[in-house]
């Protein structure tokens, strides 16, 4: 078999102990060395995904990501670990255990203060450094062997060496009996406390920004009530975790509820809301035959329905599946980064050898060089660089999903930044698809009209009598206008047909009993008998035309003032249809369009999209398939949830909410999240090309060096964490 027609799998897993881009890197080095294929690492989400040829084992994998110094917490959602309680976060749970030997040992540096001569015995501060150091090594010291043994030195490095220092040089001071010049042990097991207490605060800020996404996941989990059936063939009801729930089951939602997977309603009627899904709280009626969302709340009514897709295969998994890798991506802006990343741990060791020699010669004390070289390697923080983008983009993808906005892709939230003009397709997306009869005409003289299916006679043609006509030759038809016109006129006593076809091109055909021919159709129909072509349906019989119907497409509600808030922002808009002009003309004159491209095939639609993104950046909105080509060659292709499947698998952004409700929220998004990476990365330059030559001229202590390195994360999460309740639009 070739590598070509092996099918592969993608594979997420949680990866716990990955902090930073440079832990990242690490991991997705190694995955991509081991010969697997679209890798994307996630440092915010700790999500690691890839795809694998199906069948292979991953317990190589495992370990290898474990020899790295990360451990595997999830893999495709379920737990790795065996306890059922939620565990203790570590680094609080480090920080329980450093703190109260740490603040002991501060005590020392109150000395002028509090005199405690007990605390003074170097011994005593060895024994009360000593555990602090023991665990600090046990995670930042096992991290950095391995990161080096693997050629991608950690932040963990310069925590472990600048600890080390602290401690040996303490040490050997102890051991020589000169402790008084040699005293740092509170140093050491400060640094090591603090960057815990740090990776905590990082971690719990972090965990903020992926509030939005968790919120989704934990939907996912939920009771049902699966309806079986005895021996007897009664009813049982009992209750399952929605995981367990496959295709064809039978399940009960009761007023409350939250629907466990997609499904059918096969008995009942309940008002719905799938705020979850499409962020539009107003409740929605649901009766027999309509489907269900997994997820969404059912607010009032009890139905039985019928499971359409497992736990895993529902709306709601593939779209929290689809922000996580879009999330594991990485944007333009996020390269730079990732390179002085790679590079920046050996880089601060170097600077922190060059501090520590150039203080030595210059103030000819090692203490003191000694001291500002630790500085240096305790205050230098690439997790920042690294956290920059992947914060911002977590907030910004899991704010998006929350409203009922889907990004494919992370790259779409930068490209927003630039665009200068949005082109609209007609029919559904401006549209509702929905046509009504907005006017017709008959011609009012002696025609032999059929009164019943039995009788022809000559008689005036009345309204009653053209509907008649109308209504039986278009209920055949599945066109959209020909149902228009069917539901508009329906009546009991609808005209029995000899026989009646529907023509491509032309339209319904039918021969009445008695031999006259009647046809309900196009203009190409009608061509002959007059040359008015505006009109939607024409009516003959017998080569005479007996009327004419025109239909108009319902403009949706939300259309005009999109448009108003796209103009206000001096983003041109352009109406691109396949329709004629006039028809499309006078949309776009009723919602302010500025420019109209009408007469499109598809194969034009796509030149012509090609030239105007050519032109400058361009977000197209469309919703059919022959929206899907142009969709695919825009700058950023938006379709709507109620698009046909390739539409929606083609384009960039999906707007779940059945129109263009959300259209502004996700430009206003993309440009926010794109201004706060921005934030982000020069807050993160700024604060190392800041601090580094501040800990080499001795301005600050180590101490002090590890708290800022600490909460320089912090600073990044909460900047990120402001896109929750920033205004976008």
């Amino acid at each position: 078999m070739n590598k070509s027609s092996e099918q592969t799998a993608t594979i997420n897993w949680k990866v716990e102990g990955m902090t930073c881009a440079n832990c990242a890197l690490t991991i997705s080095k190694y995955l991509e060395k081991e010969g697997l294929k679209n890798v994307k690492a996630n440092p915010v989400s700790g999500e690691v995904i890839f795809d694998v040829v199906a069948g292979n084992g991953f317990e190589k994998i495992e370990k290898g990501i474990e020899s790295l110094g990360y451990h595997v917490a999830e893999k495709n959602g379920i737990s790795t670990r065996k306890e059922t309680k939620e565990p203790m976060n570590r680094y609080l749970r480090y920080v329980l255990i450093c703190a109260p030997f740490t603040l002991v040992l501060m005590l020392h540096m109150l000395e002028s203060v509090i005199h405690i001569h007990w605390l003074m015995n170097p011994w005593v501060q060895l024994g009360l450094c000593l555990p602090v150091y023991i665990i600090g090594m046990s995670y930042f010291g096992k991290s950095a062997v391995k990161s080096i043994r693997n050629g991608m030195p950690n932040m963990n490095v310069l925590v472990a060496v600048g600890a080390t220092a602290a401690f040996v040089y303490s040490l050997y001071g102890t051991l020589t009996g000169q402790a008084e010049q040699y005293m740092f042990y509170e140093t050491a097991a400060t640094i090591i406390t603090l960057v815990f207490l740090g990776n905590y605060l990082e971690d719990a800020s972090v965990m903020q920004t992926q509030r939005a996404l968790n919120s989704l996941a934990k939907s996912q989990k939920v009771m049902a009530n699966m309806i079986a059936f005895d021996e007897h063939h009664h009813e049982q009801i009992f209750q399952v975790e929605n995981n367990v729930l496959r295709t064809g089951d039978l399940i009960l939602i009761k007023s409350g509820e939250q629907i466990p997977a997609d499904s059918k309603i096969l008995w009942g009627e309940a008002t719905v809301n799938e705020a979850i899904i499409t962020g539009e709280s107003l409740p929605i009626t649901k009766k027999q035959k309509d489907a269900l969302i997994g997820g969404s709340l059912l607010v009032d009514g009890t139905v039985k329905a019928q499971v359409t897709a497992a736990a895993k295969d529902s709306v709601l998994a593939n779209i929290v599946n689809l922000v996580k890798q879009a999330q594991g991506e990485k944007p333009p802006m996020q390269q730079m980064a990732d390179k002085i990343s790679a590079v920046f741990i050996p880089l601060v060791l170097i600077i922190a050898g060059v501090t520590f020699a150039a203080n030595w010669i210059i103030l000819k004390e090692f203490t003191p060089a000694l001291m500002r070289s630790i500085a240096v390697l305790v205050i230098a923080c690439p997790c920042a660089m690294g956290l920059a983008t992947p914060a911002a983009i977590a907030v910004g993808l899991g704010r998006a999903a929350k409203n009922g906005v889907l990004f494919r892709n992370a790259k779409s939230l930068e490209l927003f930044k630039n665009i200068t003009q949005v082109v609209f397709d007609k029919t559904g997306t401006l549209t509702t698809g929905q046509f009504q009869i907005s006017d017709f005409k008959f011609v009012n003289s002696e025609k032999a009209i059929v009164n019943d299916a039995a009788s022809i006679h000559h008689s005036p043609l009345t309204i009653d009598s053209f509907k008649r006509i109308a209504y039986s030759l278009e209920k055949y038809s599945n066109h959209p206008i020909a149902r228009c016109i069917s539901e508009a006129w329906k009546v009991k006593d609808d005209i029995r047909w000899a026989s009646i076809e529907e023509i491509k091109g032309l339209g319904m055909k039918a021969v009445s009993k008695e031999g006259d021919v009647y046809i309900a159709g196009s203009y190409k129909a009608a061509e002959h008998f007059t040359n008015d072509e505006t009109h939607n349906v024409y009516v003959l019989k017998n080569d005479e035309l007996l009327g004419w119907i025109d239909v108009k497409d319902e403009l949706r509600a939300e259309a005009k003032p999109i448009l108003t808030y796209l103009h206000s922002k001096n983003i041109k808009t352009i109406l691109l249809s396949g329709d004629r002009k006039h028809k499309t003309e006078l949309i776009a004159k009723e919602l302010g369009i500025d420019e109209v491209i009408a007469e499109q095939t598809p194969e034009q639609k796509l030149e012509t999209i090609a030239a105007l993104t050519a032109k400058a950046p361009t977000a197209m909105v469309g919703d059919g398939i022959n929206d899907a080509p142009a969709l695919a060659k825009a700058t950023i292709g938006i379709s709507l949830s109620d698009a046909s499947q390739v539409a929606m698998q083609t384009a960039d952004v999906v707007l779940m909410n059945h129109g263009l409700k959300n259209l502004p929220l996700s430009l206003g998004l993309g440009r926010h999240t794109f201004l706060t990476i921005k934030q982000n990365l020069f807050w993160a330059f700024f604060y190392n090309i800041i601090a580094i030559p501040v800990a080499a001229f001795g301005l600050l202590t180590p101490t002090f060096g590890a708290l800022v390195m600490g909460l320089s994360d912090v600073v990044l999460a909460i900047n990120s964490v402001r896109l929750f309740v920033k205004k976008v639009v």
